[in-house]
């Protein structure tokens, strides 16, 4: 017999869930603003990945290779890595998501550094895990703090590096010493999506640790400098059997063929990553001086390795209050209360007139 007064309930943990939020795309009146709240990036997409995007939307009846072989190989070929061991995913976050489920349940632990990517956190929930943040060091990860968080019921630790919101980049020696530090049955998940506005100077090694290790996946995206966040690709690389696990529970077909043809023209396109670089490295050293050049409004900048800003509001005039006048002006970018972050901005480096136009609504914002 049915049970008329029951109701339909979700898992505990579930409620504990904030979604995600986005960063706004539109003022509230829909009229086009400069989005600079997403940390996309402001160059566009790459005339090869477009054209090959294109050229596969011919033949949209037909199901994606399932395995991503082409994909994987141009991957491989590119990075130096064995293509059996990348892995796909829509976007990284679906590939943050897996290692959660894969490695960690109800009365596990996972951690990662204050002021990380809000994604870890909804990942732990979402499979009943338990959250833990470690403190950060003046927003930049604290790799002491870390280890001394871990415990015998940690399965999966995250590390974005460089991370968002802060902007901020570990060096290889320090992420070395947490994965030395770290058992060997905790996963270390190394979120790499803004690697590729790095030099090779600052490279993390983490390929290399995931190449060596049984216990780091490293994951990259096609969004940010690729300019193909429309079509969410990601990807991953890990010993064998941490792919093995992850492709277990993976949704099948999960990157498009057009996403498939215009990631592996993309990785061919050097010339557009290195414009995008060098663009980034020019207007973010720019905004970063304009910024600092307010400094009698109490403003302080994070310093920065990726394409955004992480502005703190240390003076009379709040991140909020000035988030709301740079919407007026024309401006969206991200404040973070939702982060722990309520006195901050992050703001997405825009193009040459966007970048401009920014500062000086900044300054007509602190004024009041």
């Amino acid at each position: 017999m049915t049970d008329s007064s029951a109701t339909l309930a979700p898992k505990p943990w579930i409620s504990g869930i904030a979604p995600y939020v986005p960063g706004k795309s539109a003022g509230a009146d829909g009229r086009p603003m400069a989005k600079l709240s997403a940390n996309e990036n402001p160059l566009g997409t790459g005339d090869k990945a477009r054209a090959a995007f294109l050229a596969a939307a011919g033949d949209l009846s037909r199901y994606p290779d399932p395995g991503a072989a082409a994909l994987r190989e141009a991957i491989a070929a590119k990075f130096g890595l064995d293509p059996a061991r990348v892995i796909y995913g829509t976007g990284s976050d679906e590939l943050l998501h897996l290692a959660a489920s894969a490695y960690a349940g109800p009365g596990d632990e996972i951690l990662y550094v204050r002021y990380g990517f809000m994604v870890y956190e909804i990942a732990a929930r979402r499979v009943g895990a338990t959250p833990v943040e470690a403190p950060d060091k003046d927003y930049a990860t604290d790799v002491d703090a870390l280890l001394a968080a871990v415990t015998d019921k940690t399965r999966v630790v995250y590390l974005a590096n460089p991370n968002n919101p802060t902007g901020t980049l570990s060096t290889r020696e320090e992420v070395a010493r947490l994965h030395a530090g770290l058992p060997a049955d905790v996963l270390l998940v190394l979120d790499q999506a803004y690697a590729e506005y790095l030099d090779d100077r600052e490279d993390d090694g983490g390929l290399q640790l995931a190449e060596n290790a049984a216990n780091v996946l490293v994951t990259r995206t096609f969004s940010k400098i690729h300019g193909l966040a429309a079509e969410r690709i990601g990807w991953g690389y890990a010993n064998a059997d941490v792919i093995s696990t992850l492709h277990r529970i993976r949704a099948p077909f999960n990157v498009t063929r057009c996403g498939q043809a215009a990631a592996i023209a993309a990785l061919d396109d050097d010339e557009f990553v290195a414009q995008s670089r060098e663009h980034n490295a020019v207007w973010r050293a720019w905004l970063t001086a304009e910024i600092e050049s307010l400094g009698n409004h109490g403003l302080r900048v994070v310093p920065s390795s990726t394409n955004f800003l992480l502005v703190l509001f240390e003076g009379a005039v709040s991140a909020e209050t000035v988030n709301r006048r740079l919407m007026e002006a024309g401006y969206i970018v991200r404040w973070l209360p939702g982060q722990g972050l309520p006195h901050a901005l992050r703001l997405t480096i825009g193009t040459e007139d966007e970048t401009r136009g920014l500062a000086a609504a900044l300054r007509t914002a602190l004024a009041g």
